[in-house]
């Protein structure tokens, strides 16, 4: 189609383009001016020549000079107009056969276009016996067939492209039914040539289906259709074909591929006249297909006319469509382009008249800017490396990928606080008071705490220390890290190692790698700003190991004094002193900590909170801290101490206070809810706080409240992000939080009187034991102790575990006795330590058994079960010895043991008393179980000393050597030995 209307572009140029006489004289001779001259008037004038005149665009003696010499050519052409028609014949290839006797030819069907006279058409003919009959019609000097547009089948659009599907059912029919999927009219077409399956028609004329001769191949007989007369002088038919040929001249300027259809068409049908004319407009069309037929079926030539007008008509607003959307892209990409350059001209004169550097120059000025202000205290190895890629990319082209890493490479080294050291707070007794405010006990934390700020004062400057803590969860490992900073007046900075596999993670990645990035310790620095931070390492404990390196290992680096002084990141590749920061790890089970890298920290253990402490935490720190959170004021709500003491009991017996957080929140919840429904509102009003919004501002105070988490004593701080917390801010806020509270206090005394009828009407919630329920559900826990009086075959123990202490009862009972038929049995999940410890019992107590009574022969006839409740629970650990012996010989020699007695202690054959861990926990446990006896070992005696006087109060405790010991205090109640 393109093609067509390029050639169309050159038939009727005298009409638009100025050109000059000569170039005219030159065109006559195109196939374009044979159309012009063959459209003429009865007096031998071109019929165009007059309408040249009026639509070229030329000057007027070009244009006269130019139509003058075609009108001479045409007054010769003439002469032999009547013989128009022969010469059109005559330009047709000859063949031996007459084509007017061509009645009866083979039917081709077309799917998709049909053909015009003039054109030629590929098309593929797959049936062999059609193929066979037209290679033998055109060796019979007959070549020529009749071409037949295909109907569309019924419900289908004719507007919508069918695929492969369709053309292989035109090839499947036969005979009467291809017939009727034929259009009546076609065209007589000329076999130009036959190679393969490929068949190339010329068409010659119309010609229409009368009958069917032939099935296979379909044969049909034609009768010749010739053009209705018409009067060629008719004004209308004129002006419809100069229309035509306007519009095809439109249409051509936008392609000129159609100069191939021009001159194709005429090589082969001779010069243009009114009916080749609407033929050519038709074909080279790219309209519907049976639009084209209908202009094929048309013997009417003003009518073929008039049809063919609308096609060209469609394809000139195509055509134009096309041209806008090419014009919008170019002017788009011309635009851009424009742009760009505008852009890179303005560059090039700002640069040359000093108004603007390039990237690469401001880059450089901001980093050299950056180090400027630390070259008095940055390394000197620090700077030279600073110095040597600050040249390098100047080199560089900004477009490289290595541009991009020396960039952030420098972007990391000049940030890094090189050192620049935060001013530390000495004063002891302002840091004993904040860690007083924020936890209540966590004697041992502070007191490290406190010698490491004195050793600091008396240096004149700190040293960095690696501090482990060491306890169950909840105790308040991580919270106490803030405390400390805020003593020290240090940034802190918080990172979970938990579950960490990658060795990357801790030292950085090589910067050969896509993405690369610093160490945890390197990100530290960025985000705090300073060389001496406070850093907690949380969950130690939970390293991972991956196929990337043991992470493990690369914090032995880190965490060692003597080597942080020139810590090497991969990233960086330059030493990093590390020594001036102190380093906070915690970890619930220090047993998981590789030995190598416990050997290098500090281990100061947190036990558990007895009862006690438990009060004083939950009714002055967490109970106010939840109130508050609430928006619940003081005089709304009482929670009586019996109520914190059978939540405590009952609900929240693990060795920290986060469960008991979470269950105080659960009641305030829902005293909450009470309130609201009962019509409380505490909001302020908005006059107030306008007000004192105002006031404030004038006075210049800050009243940003402290978080309260820092004062939640044992509660760890759960976000897993990295959290930089500012000292200095924090205690200024401290101070505004103790006068906040007097206004509070006040502006509830002063509201008293006027809120008076409204708190009348309002019920005060109690809290207490008997409705605790309500608020938290049913108690959790039971009494830990099982029997009021152990009977025969009892005795309790005291195990550790990573939630705290609590008490083990160990029961043995005799299964069967039999002449020489002594053995054990054990149940109880009991690992391969106290399966051992079992077995050594068994030997003692018979050892035991045997000097105190010689003619019990208990273990020598019994089968004895060993049982340690409860049995869904793992246990494990040497402890529980001398425990073991006492049951075993409580059951063989009948009596049951001291009433409230507790023991723990490993055993040896000989009866030796070894020393155990977690005396703390073990004793917590023992008080709450209402214990009022403790054995330990001697060994221990150092450690139950150091505890506090109120976990020792009440108890009477028994420190023994030897096994003996432990039988005369467990069945003699007359038995004396050291006491504390």
């Amino acid at each position: 189609m393109l093609r067509a209307a390029a050639a169309a572009a050159a038939i009727f140029p005298a009409r638009f383009a100025a050109a000059p006489a000569v170039a005219a004289a030159e065109e006559l001779r195109s196939p374009l001016l044979r159309v012009i001259g063959t459209l003429r008037d009865g007096r031998g004038s071109v019929l165009l020549g007059r309408r040249v005149r009026f639509c070229s665009n030329s000057s007027a003696s070009d244009t006269e000079a130019a139509v003058a010499e075609a009108e001479a050519k045409a007054e010769d052409a003439s002469a032999a107009e009547g013989e128009a028609d022969s010469k059109a014949s005559s330009a047709i290839v000859p063949t031996s056969t007459n084509i007017d006797d061509c009645l009866s030819v083979i039917a081709l069907p077309l799917p998709h276009r049909p053909l015009f006279p003039g054109f030629y058409m590929p098309i593929n003919v797959k049936d062999q016996k059609l193929l066979q009959a037209l290679i033998e019609n055109r060796k019979r000097s007959a070549p020529y067939a009749g071409a037949f547009l295909v109907k569309d089948e019924e419900g289908t659009d004719p507007n919508i492209v069918t695929g492969s599907d369709s053309a292989k059912s035109i090839d499947d029919l036969k005979g009467k039914d291809l017939l009727k999927r034929l259009h009546e009219v076609g065209t007589l077409a000329q076999i130009t040539s036959i190679q393969g399956d490929h068949v190339v028609l010329l068409g010659h004329r119309r010609l229409r289906i009368t009958e069917m001769v032939e099935e296979d191949p379909l044969t049909v007989k034609v009768d010749h259709l010739k053009e209705k007369p018409y009067n060629k002088d008719d004004d209308v038919m004129k002006a419809t074909s100069f229309e035509v040929i306007s519009t095809l001249r439109e249409v051509l300027r936008t392609s000129s591929l159609w100069k191939d259809h021009v001159q194709t068409y005429t090589q082969h049908i001779g010069d243009f006249n009114y009916q080749r004319l609407a033929d050519f407009g038709a074909a080279i069309s790219g309209a519907n297909k049976l639009l084209c037929q209908e202009v094929l079926e048309e013997l009417d030539v003003y009518k073929r006319l008039k049809l063919t007008l609308e096609l060209v008509k469609k394809e000139m607003e195509i055509s134009k469509l096309q041209q806008s959307i090419a014009k919008a892209i170019e002017e788009k990409i011309s635009g851009d382009q424009r742009r760009y350059l505008l852009n890179e001209q303005l560059k090039a004169i700002k640069k040359e008249l000093g108004l603007e550097t390039d990237d690469k120059t401001a880059l450089s000025a901001k980093f050299r800017e950056r180090i400027e202000s630390k070259k008095d205290k940055c390394p000197p190895h620090v700077l030279q490396v600073i110095e040597e890629e600050l040249t390098k990319l100047q080199l560089l082209e900004a477009s490289s990928s290595e541009f991009s890493v020396t960039r952030n490479y420098l972007d990391w080294l000049t940030v890094l606080p090189w050192g620049n050291y935060s001013d530390e707070n000495f004063d002891v007794h302002h840091a004993q008071k904040i860690l007083d405010e924020d936890h209540y006990g966590l004697s041992d934390v502070k007191e490290r705490i406190l010698e490491f700020i004195a050793v600091g004062k008396l240096r004149g400057t700190s040293q960095g220390k690696i501090i482990c803590l060491s306890g169950p969860p909840g105790v308040g490992k991580t919270s106490i890290g803030r405390s400390i900073a805020r003593a020290l007046n240090r940034q802190f900075y918080r990172f979970s190692v938990g579950g960490l596999a990658d060795v990357a993670e801790i030292k950085g990645h090589r910067r050969t790698y896509v993405g690369a990035m610093p160490g945890k310790m390197v990100q530290c620095l960025k985000s705090v700003g300073t060389a001496n931070p406070l850093v907690l390492i949380d969950e130690i404990d939970k390293l991972g190991k991956g196929h990337s390196g043991d992470p493990a290992s690369a914090l032995l680096e880190l965490l060692d004094p003597e080597q942080n002084v020139n810590f090497l990141d991969h990233y960086l590749d330059v030493p990093i002193d590390l020594s001036k920061v102190l380093f906070v790890c915690t970890a619930n089970v220090i047993e998981m900590i590789p030995n190598p890298l416990l050997d290098r920290m500090e281990i100061i253990a947190i036990a558990g909170y007895i009862t006690d402490e438990k009060m004083h935490i939950a009714r002055d720190y967490l109970e106010k801290n939840t109130r508050q959170a609430c928006g619940i004021k003081p005089e709304q709500v009482e929670v009586t101490d019996t109520a914190l003491l059978a939540l405590i009991e009952n609900y929240c017996r693990e060795a920290g206070v986060r469960n008991l957080q979470k269950q105080i929140e659960k009641i305030y919840r829902k005293i909450a809810l009470q309130l609201v429904r009962q019509g409380v509102s505490n909001e302020p009003d908005h006059e107030s706080v306008s007000a004192s919004v105002t006031e404030e501002s004038g006075n210049g105070d800050n009243t940003t409240t402290k978080d309260e988490i820092l004062k939640d004593p044992a509660v760890e701080d759960a976000s897993v992000t990295n959290n930089v917390t500012n000292p200095a801010s924090e205690e200024a806020n401290e101070e505004n939080l103790t006068s906040e509270a007097a206004k509070e206090d006040s502006t509830s005394k002063g509201n008293k009187g006027t809120d008076g009828a409204a708190d009348k009407a309002i019920e005060k919630v109690v809290v207490d034991s008997s409705n605790l329920g309500d608020f938290v559900g049913k108690p959790v826990f039971q009494a830990e102790r099982i029997y009021e009086h152990t009977p025969v075959g009892v005795v309790m123990g005291l195990a550790w575990t990573a939630m705290g202490g609590s008490t083990l009862y160990i029961e043995t009972k005799k299964v069967e006795e039999r002449e020489g038929k002594g053995a054990l049995v054990l149940t109880g999940q009991l690992g391969d330590v106290m399966k051992e410890s079992a077995q050594i019992a068994h030997t003692v107590g018979r050892a035991v058994l045997l000097e105190k009574e010689p003619d019990n022969h208990f273990f020598a006839n019994s089968k004895v079960h060993l049982h340690v409740p409860a049995g869904s629970t793992p246990k494990d650990g040497p402890s529980a010895g001398c425990t073991m012996i006492t049951s075993m010989l409580s059951l063989a020699m009948g009596k049951p043991v001291k009433k409230d007695l507790a023991m723990t202690g490993e055993v040896t054959l000989t009866g030796r008393i070894l020393p155990i861990g977690g005396v703390k926990e073990k004793t917590i446990a023992a008080r709450r179980s209402a214990i009022k006896t403790l054995i330990f070992p001697a060994a221990n005696k150092r450690d139950f000393d150091e505890l506090a006087s109120n976990v020792k109060e009440g108890l009477e405790v028994h420190f023994v050597d030897t096994y003996s010991e432990i039988y005369d205090l467990a069945f003699q109640s007359d038995a004396g030995t050291e006491t504390s």
